[in-house]
């Protein structure tokens, strides 16, 4: 056999695998509310190819050969025991297992790993969270797509209505623009499901989720219980209001909380998943999420921190343009943003740097901040120049950095390349905050230049929907625990 054939055999073999563990990892997430991961990456609803693609990212950057001969043993061992809702990560089971000297068989190690989710100490099944989504722009459609996907998979939450302006006289077109502006994207390409509408009911049903479109120009004119709605967890996407009295005006009937997708100003805490998400208070009604930015460049500036002490930064963003500039030269009220968007490259101000010290309050450096909205539709990249606390070398970081990517509690957050030729379309639809690009990193004594990519709508989305599911009380935990 030549070595072709043998590398295509090889791959046949992989395929045929991979293709017997989709009905497994999917019977998991239905029955027992369980999300199989490789490496923090949701191996829910892919594809053989998509299966085997992520095996092939975990020998990339964890640098282990890890292949679905390795992970399908753990995967089955899964399916033997009596699991509650959690999210479990194989590839860390297939890896820590190699290095397990007790002796144990793979299903002994397995039900040891995740034994907080078995039996008398496993979460019980939740009652569903409603949610709204007050706005139904680019940030608004892509948080539908997330939360329609983890409908029925133990996340718990239920988006019940979206709220728009307008729609009198003509709302059956309007719900049909609506329905079709969710289902196909031209950045982030089709919607994975059926959607229909009814226009009778002013709803939109997707992958059987019945989502019902309401029509107000003024939040304080919306009473949510008459459609059935408690409890809610508002999620306003306009930014319109950024403050708390103005976001108060969102607590209406059925409404419990209001998480803002902008940062917040005055009193609203700035929330950053996986930084600061477990300072919010049980009674704290109003939050933001601060913004993509301030999402993409706390993490790693955090691991930073832990690690080396960080004494002065400043980022730069290189930020793709965004529906609040012009497509042609025009009036703005913001200086250079009338410009036209595809043409140049304008300079803008940001307040990611400032918003640093609300979601890191411990970190007494000083960061500074600048940004550049450039000619590219989505995925941006900041650019992380600190000053350490003490002298380091790049090996050095990357390999901390590769490791807070794998293991850390930081692991959802912060993800990382060694792609020689990375680019930004590249990342469209990396469901981290930031991806730290090794190549570009440089690193020269105290001084550590960080080049974060991030896409700043669905990479944020992702942050969005962790911050909601955690104040709902329905984020499920992680085996095996990651490393503090």
């Amino acid at each position: 056999m030549t070595l072709n054939e043998d590398s295509f055999t090889n791959w046949k073999h992989r395929e045929e695998i991979a293709e017997s563990m989709i009905p497994l990892i999917g019977k998991l997430h239905r029955e027992r509310d369980v999300t199989v991961l490789l490496h923090s990456r949701s191996l829910v609803n892919k594809s053989v190819v998509s299966i085997l693609k992520t095996h092939r990212f975990a020998r990339q950057i964890a640098g282990v050969e890890l292949s679905v001969t390795d992970t399908l043993p753990f995967l089955r061992a899964l399916t033997t025991l009596d699991l509650g809702p959690s999210q479990i990560d194989i590839g860390m089971l297939a890896e820590t297992y190699g290095a397990d000297d007790r002796g144990l068989s793979v299903e002994e190690f397995t039900a040891r790993s995740v034994a907080g989710a078995t039996g008398a100490n496993k979460i019980e099944c939740r009652e569903g969270r409603d949610v709204v989504l007050y706005g139904f722009g680019r940030i608004g459609r892509l948080v539908a797509r997330l939360l329609i996907e983890k409908a029925g998979s133990g996340n718990g939450l239920r988006l019940r209505a979206i709220v728009v302006r307008g729609g009198a006289g003509r709302a059956a077109e309007d719900l049909v623009k609506r329905a079709s502006l969710l289902r196909r994207d031209s950045i982030h390409g089709q919607f994975q499901g059926t959607i229909t509408i009814d226009e009778a009911t002013s709803t939109i049903v997707a992958n059987g989720n019945e989502i019902r479109v309401i029509y107000a120009d003024d939040p304080t004119s919306v009473d949510y219980t008459a459609y059935g709605i408690k409890d809610a967890i508002l999620i306003d996407n306009t930014g319109k209001w950024r403050d708390r009295e103005g976001l108060s005006k969102h607590l209406r009937p059925g409404i419990d909380k209001v998480v803002l997708t902008a940062p917040g100003k005055g009193d609203v805490p700035n929330i950053v998943h996986g930084v600061n998400h477990d300072t919010v208070k049980p009674e704290e009604r109003i939050l933001s999420c601060a913004s993509c930015t301030t999402n993409a460049i706390v993490p790693p500036l955090k691991a930073m921190a832990d690690e080396y002490g960080v004494l002065r930064g400043h980022v730069e963003t290189v930020h793709s343009f965004t529906n609040d500039q012009n497509l042609l030269d025009n009036y703005h009220k913001s200086d250079r943003r009338g410009r036209s968007a595809p043409l140049n490259m304008v300079i803008t101000e940001t307040g990611a740097a400032s918003a640093v010290a609300r979601a890191l309050p411990d970190l007494q450096a000083k960061i500074t901040g600048s940004s550049i909205r450039v000619p590219v539709p989505d995925v941006s990249i900041a650019i992380l120049n600190l000053q350490l606390a003490r002298e380091t070398t790049r090996e050095e970081v990357l390999d901390y950095l590769r490791e807070v990517s794998l293991t850390s509690p930081l692991k959802r957050q912060i993800d990382f390349t060694s792609a020689p030729d990375a680019v930004s379309n590249d990342f469209i639809g990396s469901r981290h905050a930031s991806i730290v690009d090794a190549g570009a990193t440089k690193v020269e004594g105290d001084n550590a230049i960080l080049y974060l990519w991030y896409d700043n709508e669905f990479g944020y989305s992702c942050q969005v929907i962790r911050v909601v599911q955690y104040v709902s009380g329905v984020e499920y935990p992680t085996y095996p625990s990651p490393v503090a």
